[in-house]
């Protein structure tokens, strides 16, 4: 190894030549970010590899130069698998680290590896690179949730539950159906994140510090090496972008919402007065000092996440709200609140599919409770609109009165007796007691998109051949 490569790796800046003293120790402590960048470290060495392949075929390299920058990279994969590599707060983030390393290890030839690029470009190529990866990754897990719920939903299609509106029963459906709605949403935020990704899909590489670079590099050849489908167009919007972690941020946002939302009901339904399902000790805890308790700590927890995620996409946009071109260190602080939110929801994902698949419905109990409050309302209001030919708002008002007159005498619509209807509305017939049950107001609502128990098993069949 050569003086200058020595002095390079004890400790001395790879910035630091007009510089005559290294940071306070303060400064360090502020400026370093290898504690959480070298979760980079993969997409470090991927970009530094296309760029070293690229510098050689365009001649600003030699070849002999490239195989030993590409093989001083192997071996520090290779530490990097084997957990040797040694991470530097003094070489503050990973690419300092790595060049450092590739600097011991291959000597002054390492310098090149830095030609006609930038920390600006590379950082904002790993970055990239990761959120695009984890992006794909969340889309998989988002479908290994849907099918978690396919498969209670078509077990499912006929179960009688009560639908509600402000948490106030209001017309029955079925458990497949409400599951369903759930698929609906999360098949939107797979939607979200496949445009987000589409939308990231282009390498800053080579946009160098702002400006591009003097060099006859070719940047279409490293974005389609690194499985970009072209490279960025602006070199000062390249290096300064970070869009796309907000819209990564923002779809994860979106999907924790709709966790939280599932989550609630389960936490709900899982008590003693609903009693609507249960799960097993795979997805529940104790009490310390209460032996009775059965708790749904995992649905709770991941209802809670939602802040940590929602908080994540308000701290990065803060960060950015007020930065002017090109980079500033601000923007270091980009990947802590990005690695944490794709963590929880990560965790979250995993842990709500693990529930759907765990949690047994009470049948009974759902049924029961699906005729209460009155559920068949709207049933009879309808049925006096097609027989009697009632205008609807008429119908309203006449399944008001014998709403009001059921609850006088303490019973369900479907045991009111038939002189006490046809003492609101003369016409009724026996015909009206067909359609106040719940079984036959489910089935009765065949519209496309609807809770029957026909049409949910289309939608459970779409679903089933879109996801494959």
């Amino acid at each position: 190894m050569s003086d200058d490569a020595s002095k390079q790796t004890k400790g001395q800046s790879l910035w630091g030549g007009r510089f005559e003293r290294k940071p306070a120790e303060l400064m360090q402590a502020i400026n370093v970010s290898i504690g959480f960048d070298q979760r980079l470290a993969a997409q470090d060495l991927q970009g530094s590899r296309a760029h070293a392949g690229m510098l050689s075929k365009q001649g600003v390299i030699t070849s002999a130069d490239a195989a030993a920058i590409l093989g001083g990279l192997d071996t520090i994969e290779a530490e990097m698998k084997a957990g040797t590599f040694p991470f530097r707060d003094e070489y503050e983030d990973i690419h300092m680290n790595v060049e450092a390393r590739l600097a011991e290890l291959i000597g002054p030839v390492a310098g090149r590896l830095h030609t006609a690029r930038s920390r600006n470009d590379q950082v904002a190529v790993d970055f990239r690179l990761w959120v695009k990866a984890t992006c794909e990754h969340t889309v998989g897990q988002i479908e290994a949730l849907q099918r978690a719920l396919l498969g209670q939903a078509e077990s499912h299609v006929a179960t009688i539950m009560p639908g509600f509106t402000h948490l106030q029963p209001a017309q029955p459906v079925t458990f497949g159906h409400h599951l369903m709605a759930y698929v609906e949403m999360f098949g939107r935020d797979c939607s979200r994140f496949r445009d987000a990704i589409e939308r990231m899909n282009e390498s800053p590489l080579g946009a160098a510090a702002l400006a591009g670079s003097p060099y006859n590099i070719d940047r279409r050849l490293t974005a389609a090496t690194l499985g970009f489908c072209s490279p960025t167009a602006n070199s000062l919007d390249s290096v300064s972008d970070r869009d796309f972690a907000l819209e990564a941020l923002s779809a994860a946002s979106i999907c924790a919402v709709h966790l939280s939302r599932i989550a609630e009901e389960i936490v709900i339904w899982t008590t003693p007065q609903f009693g609507f399902i249960s799960l097993t000790d795979a997805f529940t805890t104790g009490s310390s000092i209460m032996p009775q308790k059965r708790n749904p700590d995992a649905a709770e927890l991941v209802r809670a996440k939602v802040g940590r995620i929602l908080g994540a996409l308000t701290q990065l946009t803060v960060v950015m709200k007020g930065l002017p071109l090109a980079y500033s260190k601000d923007m270091q602080e980009d990947k802590p609140p990005v690695f944490e939110a794709f963590d929880a929801l990560d965790l979250s994902l995993a842990a709500m599919a693990g529930m759907i698949a765990d949690l047994t419905p009470n049948t009974e109990r759902m049924a029961a409770a699906a005729g209460a409050g009155y559920s068949t309302a709207t049933d009879l209001a309808d049925w006096l609109v097609r027989t009697l030919d009632l205008p609807f708002r008429q119908a309203h008002h006449v399944t008001g009165q014998t709403v009001k007159r059921a609850e006088q005498l303490g019973v369900g619509l479907a045991e009111m007796p038939l002189h006490e209807l046809q003492a609101i509305e003369p016409r009724i017939t026996t015909e009206v007691f067909s359609v106040l049950t719940p079984e036959a107001s489910v089935a009765s609502r065949m519209s496309y998109g609807g809770t029957a128990p026909v049409r949910v098993r289309e939608q459970v069949e779409r679903w089933k051949e879109r996801l494959g």
